[in-house]
Order: structure tokens, then sequence, then C-alpha cells
């Protein structure tokens, strides 16, 4: 698997762009390290997700109500 770097262009309104400097700013960061971070964990979420779920199906576990 190639872990290189692309370059992907977004066209975005203004009022999300400034919204997007707002959140970055809060963490003193970039936009582009923001949005890329987001996306990571995104992803890392929605995988762990799939992970759980496929152990759940394995060992048959059952879903456990807050009661």
């Amino acid at each position: 698997m190639d872990m290189g770097s692309t370059v992907l262009s977004l066209r975005i309104d203004g009022e999300l762009l400034d919204r997007l400097r707002g959140h970055a700013a809060k963490r003193g960061m970039s936009v582009q390290d923001y949005v890329v971070r987001t996306l990571v964990r995104d992803d890392f979420d929605e995988r762990f997700k799939s992970a759980v779920d496929e152990t759940e199906k394995f060992y048959g576990a059952k879903p456990t109500s807050a009661t």
C-alpha cells in the first residue's frame, strides 16, 4: 500500500470555509490539517465500529441494554 501524499482539491462555499477556519484556529491548526485530521478520525471510527461488529458476529455477542 502506497502511503505517499496526493493533492485533493475541494470547492466549498465561503460560510463553510469560515467555520472551518474558526474550528482550526481554536486548535492552532491550519484548515488543511484540521480537515485531514477530521477525515482520519472519521475513517478510524468507521473501521473500529466495523471491527467491533465483526467480532460480535464471530462470538455471537448480543448487544447489552442500559436499563
